[in-house]
């Protein structure tokens, strides 16, 4: 029963994070969610009792799962900023559609959303200056990086491929240096 639970929650999530980045920021409603997700509003409601709920579930399961992608890499002896940047490498190579517009709707549901997020980046940036110690490295790669993603959330792109392509491996090259 627990697996199921476990299951439909992350079917939940997913179908969440699919609609809000369908139907824009702001207008994710619950019903087509449960719908998304092929769950009554009751089993829905029963996982997150309220959009709000959700909304910060969603923004907790992204946090913890980028967490854990940077640990496993280290657990794989990779160095923490060289993980960071090989992930947002897979995540252009891979033009997932864990595009993260969806951020857009949690923070229209509540601003507070914002604090974990935060928060997140202050310690992911301290565990990045801690384990380089090389603060020019660190700042070059984290900002690029960030800065990309901006772009991607925005929807301005305004890099090729293949130019995006280049600076991810020039970070790449910044960041295995470093360690």
């Amino acid at each position: 029963m627990k697996v199921r639970k476990g299951n439909s929650r992350e079917k939940i999530l997913a179908a969440a994070a699919d609609v809000a980045r369908e139907s824009g920021p702001g207008n994710l409603s619950l019903d087509a969610v449960a719908a998304r997700a092929g769950v009554s509003k009751g089993g829905l409601l029963y996982n997150f009792p309220s959009k709000a709920r959700l909304m910060q579930a969603l923004v907790e399961h992204y946090l913890a799962e980028f967490q854990s992608s940077l640990t496993d890499a280290q657990a794989d002896g990779e160095g923490l900023l060289a993980a960071f940047v090989k992930r947002a490498l897979d995540e252009c190579e891979n033009k997932k559609a864990d595009k993260a517009d969806w951020i857009f709707s949690a923070i229209a549901e509540d601003p507070d959303f914002l604090s974990p997020l935060r928060a997140f980046h202050r310690q992911l940036f301290s565990r990045l200056k801690e384990d380089t110690g090389d603060l020019r490295s660190v700042l070059i790669c984290y900002l690029a990086i960030e800065g990309l993603r901006s772009m991607n959330l925005f929807d301005f792109d305004i890099l090729s491929g293949s130019e995006q392509n280049l600076l991810l491996e020039s970070l790449l090259e910044i960041a295995e240096r470093a360690r």
